[in-house]
């Protein structure tokens, strides 16, 4: 319990020197509210619905863009570090478009897409793409020589390396790039749903910014803040389940 508290401490002091500074007005408390008045407009935007409904049409969006984007990057990735003949075709290709701003490429998405559910979904998917991609073909290109020189000398065939040998050695990486991509994901999406969307929190973040109404502002800040918090801390429990072998394996100075 105590430990957990520790680990919290932070949080805590940021908070209560939050509200402090508000309460003896060193700030202006029009434009920075103490922190009690940001959780009575949590609360009430809660019981009134409008929380969880903006929040339910967010991550609507948002999965769909990221269950596109590693369906789409996965593949790819697994391919582009498999094939060193593809790698050098597409990577002229590749290393262009991975230099693109997200959010520069917005109006593009809706001149393409319109303004709809499509373009923000687009978006998402584009944001996604790229720290999957890349850390699966990290992963790929890591993968240890020693156990495919050891399949090698057993006759097995390319399928069955890539499937049994390279495929396993590069799910932590890939992961990882899941992991990266899940939060960009929910950030992404609130920068475009404030641009012609009327719905979502990032709809509901520029309208009480744009009514000047800075505890409900905060209070979807904080909302953005614990959401991100869920899907990372998630993630990593799930990745500590899913590879908990690795942290039973001798350290032999090599990572798999």
């Amino acid at each position: 319990m105590w430990n957990s508290i520790y680990k919290l401490l932070s949080i805590i002091l940021f908070l209560a020197l939050w509200e402090i500074i508000a309460r003896l007005h060193l700030v202006n408390t029009v434009f920075f509210p103490p922190f009690s008045k940001v959780v009575v407009a949590l609360w009430q935007l809660t019981v009134s619905g409008e929380l969880v409904e903006n929040l339910l049409i967010s991550l609507r969006r948002s999965l769909t863009g990221f269950i596109l984007g590693l369906a789409f990057s996965i593949p790819l990735g697994l391919l582009i570090g498999w094939y060193r003949g593809f790698e050098r075709f597409i990577d002229p290709l590749f290393q262009t478009f991975r230099n693109l701003s997200v959010l520069a490429l917005l109006p593009i998405f809706i001149l393409f897409f319109g303004i709809g559910e499509t373009s923000r979904v687009a978006v998402i998917f584009w944001a996604v793409l790229w720290a999957v991609l890349l850390n699966t073909i990290a992963g790929v290109k890591s993968a240890d020589l020693s156990l495919i020189k050891a399949a090698r000398s057993m006759g097995i065939s390319k399928l069955s390396l890539f499937t049994k040998v390279i495929l396993p050695g590069a799910l932590p990486s890939i992961f990882t790039g899941i992991r990266l991509s899940a939060t960009t994901s929910v950030l992404v999406l609130i920068a475009a749903e404030m641009l012609g969307a009327n719905t979502g929190l990032g709809y509901a973040l520029y309208f009480f910014q744009a009514n000047v109404k800075p505890p409900e502002t905060f209070a979807i800040v904080i909302v953005l803040a614990l959401l991100g918090l869920a899907i990372n801390y998630s993630l990593a429990a799930l990745e500590k389940r899913t590879f908990k072998y690795r942290e039973e394996l001798p350290n032999t100075g090599k990572t798999f």
